[in-house]
């Protein structure tokens, strides 16, 4: 009998020291941009919904595409034109939620006497190839008249630049105005050396909307771990659309280490929201103005109503009861 109770002792002793459930681990391919800020942050309430988000960072949308091809991504917040691009070429993602509206500005450098599009003759301009900039800046040149290249000849001299790079070039005058994302366009402005042209969204393409894309893999076979992930999302852009303290604190802190300020991130919030919606139509029209301007060099355009699915983003937004 004794010989019987110490290896039940025993046998719960191991049952009860045994580890919980390993939760399911999300690759997550992102950028550092504030308005990126709520998908970032998925990482921080991941536990709860039983998974691990590892965040990969990444210079920009473009770049995550091969690292999905290759299989080392499994969700990626990304500009609707990279995420086209990415499809077009191949990439076997789905397009699930929206992530983010707006975050663009045109900026001219300080004392130039740059204030209307029309003043961009002649001149240079920076932007980062395969963003929502670049699409949105021509966009706006089309509207103004003004023929563009990346070679002499034209009206505007475009000049592709990193996105880290632009405020920098700006700055020391090699350029004389950028198209660029949030914050970074906000200091520009803040630290004295740019001026607001315009917010570019009176195009046929609005306000860019950011897109959440998903692997087909993740989508189709791993169906439960995609509902939870997309039920992180939604509460974690549920907690930034409702607070903005906390998204202050968390983007100025753990995204950029104290590199921007206070100013910065609330002014470029005031340029940009954080959503979860985004639609085909968006992403139709986003792709007819890619074909017209020849962004991402697509020789197959994907047709939005095969690639855009919602159902997650809908099932997660009435689980959690937001609008």
């Amino acid at each position: 009998m004794k010989r019987y109770i110490a290896r039940m002792i025993v046998i719960i002793v191991a049952v009860s020291a045994a580890p919980a459930f390993a939760a399911d681990v999300v690759r997550l391919g992102n950028l550092k941009f504030a308005h990126y800020g709520a998908v970032s942050y998925m990482k921080e309430i991941c536990g709860k919904y039983n998974l691990k988000v590892e965040e990969r960072v990444f210079p920009k949308g473009i770049d995550i595409i091969p690292a999905i091809i290759a299989g080392e991504i499994d969700i990626a917040a990304s500009a609707a034109d990279a995420a086209i691009a990415g499809r077009a070429s191949g990439a076997p993602v789905f397009i699930v939620a929206g992530f983010a509206k707006g975050g663009a500005r045109l900026v001219a450098q300080a004392n130039s006497g740059i204030r209307t599009l029309k003043d961009l003759k002649g001149k240079k301009v920076g932007v980062a190839r395969g963003g929502a900039q670049e699409l949105l800046l021509l966009a706006e040149l089309e509207k103004a008249g003004l023929s563009w290249s990346d070679k002499p000849g034209k009206d505007v001299l475009i000049v592709y630049l990193a996105f880290a790079d632009l405020n920098q070039a700006l700055a020391a005058r090699h350029i004389d105005a950028m198209c660029q994302s949030e914050p970074q366009s906000s200091q520009a402005i803040n630290k004295k050396f740019g001026v607001e042209i315009l917010k570019p969204y009176d195009t046929p393409l609005g306000e860019p909307i950011r897109a959440l894309v998903m692997t087909e893999k993740m989508y189709r076979d791993k169906r439960d771990v995609a509902e939870r992930t997309m039920m992180c999302f939604v509460e974690a852009t549920a907690l930034f659309r409702k607070d903005m303290n906390p998204a202050e604190k968390y983007v100025r802190n753990s995204m950029f280490k104290g590199q921007i300020s206070t100013e910065d991130f609330r002014d470029a919030m005031d340029n940009a929201q954080y959503t979860y919606d985004i639609s085909i139509e968006h992403i139709d029209i986003t792709t007819r103005l890619m074909q017209k301007y020849g962004v991402g060099r697509m020789a197959r355009p994907p047709r939005a109503a095969d690639w855009v699915k919602l159902d997650l983003l809908q099932k997660a937004k009435a689980t959690l009861k937001v609008k």
